[in-house]
């Protein structure tokens, strides 16, 4: 009986030796008075499960941004549009996924929405589901532009919700945003059989993985968001933020430019057969995964700055070989590095933007995971052109010097400003 009364009696008799303890063992987490329970669940695996949960979220969700490119040759094979009206299609999902991205990244950071994320998935795929089974194209293009709003709604909602479950970790934020791109590579592998059996009808097979992850997210909300509120505080510096955007905007157009026209660069320039031209666009996008990844790890240890500079220094030789190198084999060497190098600073282009705007981490996100990803797309029939007059060689010629602009721009980053406490 004594022992355990002994045991008992110093925090009753020395709250502040406690309080104090308490106070260390707690410091990872945003609040003094957060409870020792809870922070357990804001590191280690607990933290680490929720990112997987947020990178699985957001590769669901850019696989219906993939699934539009994947699916307009057949609405111009099976309901006879014109290359017009295909590209209108691909206009209606980058303008509803574009443009009303930063007012909704804006709407996030002043109002708790936690539902918007599971919202904007079950949207991005019910659009897309439904476009392939009506007739008018007015209703198609109406449909995928519900889409892209779907998109639209995930991205702001999602990256705050990640980067509060990231915390600081470069790394752990680089897994939320290779689910993008992996998402975005699974979408013409899984489209394009059914379509090819189906036709577009097709597309109503991929309503149930956005309803289904949306239902995750709805029953596992993250709950570290009220706890990091006050830790997010800081002055927003929107210079930097605006050249960060800069580079964004010219990765995104590199990183387009590239996966559009590189299955014709293997088959018209290089003289390869239509398998080895999709080994091609399979491995510039596995590249971008592992870009993404390795992009978080560098940063963790070197600085995110320094990550993104990186990035573009090792892009230019990258696509200069891709470029030049002979044969069909050898330069799908080049196709991984190329991804990977355009990919390193992804990730950490999302955390950096959000460190310059700590208190709009909806709105951050909103312009790196949205708007400037979408402008590259929108940018991309420039580069049609180009390959119009030059073929897709041309292409890959100018997309060889767009990272340089990136490296300028890159020089007038600075690593952001200490958070109160750190």
């Amino acid at each position: 009986m004594t022992g355990p009364a002994a045991r008992q009696t110093p925090p009753a008799d020395n709250p502040p030796a406690a309080s104090a303890s308490e106070t260390a063992s707690d410091s990872p987490s945003a609040s003094p008075s957060a409870s020792p329970s809870g922070s357990p669940s804001a590191q280690g695996p607990s933290a680490w499960r929720r990112m997987r949960m947020w990178g699985a979220a957001h590769a669901v969700d850019d696989l219906y941004q993939g699934l539009v490119p994947a699916c307009v040759p057949y609405f111009v094979l099976d309901r006879g549009y014109s290359y017009v009206a295909a590209s209108g299609l691909t206009l209606a999902a980058a303008l509803g996924s574009s443009v009303p991205q930063p007012f909704i990244g804006l709407a996030v950071d002043r109002y708790r929405l936690p539902r918007l994320a599971p919202a904007g998935l079950a949207v991005a795929g019910i659009g897309l589901g439904l476009s392939g089974l009506v007739q008018p194209y007015a209703a198609v293009w109406l449909l995928i532009l519900l889409s892209g709003l779907g998109v639209a709604m995930f991205h702001p909602a999602a990256g705050k919700a990640a980067r509060e479950a990231a915390g600081d970790s470069a790394s752990a934020m680089s897994v939320f945003a290779a689910g993008g791109t992996v998402g975005f590579f699974l979408a013409p592998v899984l489209a394009t059989p059914a379509l090819v059996t189906m036709g577009v009808g097709a597309t109503a097979l991929f309503i149930p993985p956005a309803v289904l992850m949306a239902f995750v997210l709805l029953r596992h909300r993250p709950a570290a968001a009220p706890t990091r509120k006050g830790a997010r505080a800081g002055q927003d510096r929107w210079r930097p933020f605006l050249f960060l955007t800069g580079i964004e905007v010219v990765r995104s157009v590199a990183f387009f430019g590239a996966i559009t026209f590189i299955e014709l660069f293997w088959i018209r320039h290089l003289h390869s057969g239509r398998g080895i031209a999709g080994v091609a666009l399979a491995c510039f996008l596995v590249g971008g995964v592992a870009g993404t990844l390795l992009g978080g790890r560098i940063a963790d240890r070197v600085g995110m700055v320094r990550t993104v500079q990186l990035g573009g220094v090792a892009a230019v030789p990258a696509l200069i070989a891709l470029r030049v190198t002979p044969g069909t084999l050898l330069p799908l060497l080049f196709a991984v590095l190329a991804g990977l190098a355009l990919n390193v600073p992804f990730a950490v282009l999302v955390k950096l933007g959000q460190d310059y705007l700590p208190g709009r981490p909806g709105t951050a996100a909103g312009v790196t995971l949205g708007l400037a990803v979408s402008i590259g797309g929108l940018i991309a029939p420039a580069l049609g052109a180009a390959a119009q007059a030059y073929g897709p060689q041309g292409v890959f010629t100018i997309l060889c010097a767009i990272p340089v602009l990136a490296l300028v721009l890159g020089l007038f980053l600075t690593e952001p400003e200490p958070l109160p406490g750190d």
